[in-house]
């Protein structure tokens, strides 16, 4: 199995943000399944949701809520993914940002909530409701990486990371936390993140600066080709660092963490993907456009003969030049070359010889390297990740309610 990755960050914190979890009773397990991230001030608010036609009752409270540029909590339980529950799956929504609300003493529209597991399942309101003043009670600034822990489903580590940055005599802060294994292709699985920064924005510069960065981290990641139902992310700048978006430097840096932080945690997601083996990246080079080439580079990372055969360590270039050639792009077949990190296993659409085949094999031995196709048809290119499809994947899936 991969190496997991998700230690503790020693400077999980944020200025002016405090959060924790609590166990309310939604994992069979007894573990914490409601966390809570506060801002002790209202904090512009921006964020990005799933595209599945299907969305759960938080995501459509959310993108109401998120309208208004401005946000002082994010509530989040695992264990029900709160979706498919028709009228009164809105009115649970409502009722545990009621009950968060209440219990931190602020406006009940300054909530944001979200959710994961099962989906067509009643929310025990109840239970979030009885947990809310005693998870509010214990919000601590190091609790982010508990909210982490909360969130997780099939993941089989909490994913967190921050970063700091500085503008002249003033620092700032972006800290985030996120979740997803399985049901992963974002298409901005289920896939949940939280950011949290110091850098003060208004809702439309925060919007522009958290859509670059999911571009670039998120939606350019698959492990089953499945779009949640529930996929969101969420960011809070509470300005408290005296920092701004507005000024060109300050938009600069902050882009850059943001960038940062989102594809790290997009690559812990993959490397987490339910029973993968191997965290591979799909590059694809030479294609006459962006979106051409972002569309041969998806269909190479989810096509399940591709995975399997990552899974199996079999340099099986047949099945990848095959997921080429049906990406429902212009292709030239006799111009394509393969490479696994720097061997080239295919020269314009013919295998190269037994030895790159050996060499190749041994590239797939390892838990990440890259799979570049080379269309020799333009300049431009697209890379995604990926892993691989093993037979764990089928038994945490074939079970997952039981």
């Amino acid at each position: 199995m991969l190496r997991k990755i998700g230690q503790v960050p020693t400077t999980l914190q944020v200025p002016g943000f405090v959060a924790g979890a609590f166990a309310a009773g939604s994992k069979k397990d007894g573990s914490k399944d409601l966390g809570m991230i506060f801002s002790e001030a209202p904090a512009c608010a921006a964020g990005v949701f799933t595209t599945n036609q299907v969305q759960a009752a938080p995501v459509l409270l959310d993108k109401k809520r998120i309208k208004s540029g401005r946000c002082q909590a994010i509530v989040a339980n695992s264990g029900n993914a709160n979706a498919c529950t028709g009228e009164q799956g809105l009115r649970n929504a409502e009722a545990v940002a009621r009950a968060a609300a209440t219990a931190l003493g602020i406006p009940e529209e300054l909530v944001l909530v979200a959710s994961t597991g099962v989906i067509g399942q009643p929310l025990n309101v109840s239970a979030f409701e009885a947990a809310m003043p005693k998870l509010a009670g214990q919000l601590s600034p190091t609790g982010l990486y508990d909210v982490a822990q909360a969130m997780m489903t099939t993941d089989t580590f909490p994913k967190a990371v921050s970063r700091h940055g500085r503008i002249g005599d003033k620092a700032f802060a972006v800290a985030a936390v996120a979740k997803g294994a399985g049901m992963i292709l974002p298409n901005m699985a289920t896939m949940l993140c939280f950011v949290c920064t110091d850098m003060g924005a208004k809702p439309d510069l925060l919007g522009q600066a958290l859509n670059e960065a999911v571009a670039g981290s998120f939606n350019t990641i698959s492990v089953d080709g499945d779009t949640s139902t529930n996929d969101t992310v969420l960011v809070l700048a509470n300005g408290l660092s005296g920092l701004n978006l507005e000024e060109d430097a300050c938009a600069r840096a902050f882009q850059v963490l943001l960038n940062e932080v989102l594809l790290t945690l997009s690559l812990q997601i993959i490397r987490d993907g339910e029973g993968a083996t191997k965290l591979v990246s799909i590059q694809v080079k030479g294609a006459s456009n962006e979106r051409d080439a972002r569309l041969v580079a998806y269909t190479v990372a989810n096509s399940p003969l591709v995975k399997t055969a990552l899974f199996g360590e079999d340099a099986n270039w047949g099945r990848i030049i095959a997921a080429v050639g049906r990406a429902g792009v212009r292709i030239n077949p006799g111009t394509i070359d393969i490479y696994f990190d720097d061997v080239c296993l295919v020269r314009n659409g013919l295998g190269c010889n037994e030895k790159a085949e050996a060499a190749a094999g041994r590239v797939l031995k390892t838990d990440r390297f890259m799979i570049t196709i080379d269309l020799k048809l333009g300049s431009e290119g697209a890379t995604v990740h990926t892993c691989d499809l093993s037979t764990d994947y089928v038994r945490i899936n074939a079970d997952y309610r039981s």
